[in-house]
């Protein structure tokens, strides 16, 4: 599993994670990614930055963004937890 940093607090996360099973802390949790804005600031501030995704497009249109360090997905929705983000993204 691919992991990325959880803001300036140190801690690795995973890129994809299932709501409810990762502690948040402080984060900025977000439905989508675009406001840039927000997430230029939070960034800049070392707060950890959080998208909700229920498809396999919306987990890839959050990850897109650098600043974003883990999308979390529905336990409903655990299926997303084997998303391939380099085949969506570049293809087979």
């Amino acid at each position: 599993m691919r992991e990325r940093w959880f803001g300036a607090t140190g801690r690795r996360v995973p890129e994809i994670a299932v709501e409810g099973e990762l502690e948040l802390d402080d984060a900025l949790v977000l439905e989508e990614a675009t406001d840039t804005e927000r997430l230029h600031e939070a960034h800049e501030a070392g707060r950890p930055i959080v998208v909700r995704a229920r498809s396999a497009e919306q987990i890839k249109a959050a990850l897109s963004h650098p600043e974003v360090a883990t999308a979390l997905i529905p336990p409903d929705r655990r299926d997303l937890l084997d998303v391939d983000l380099r085949e969506l993204t570049y293809g087979p």
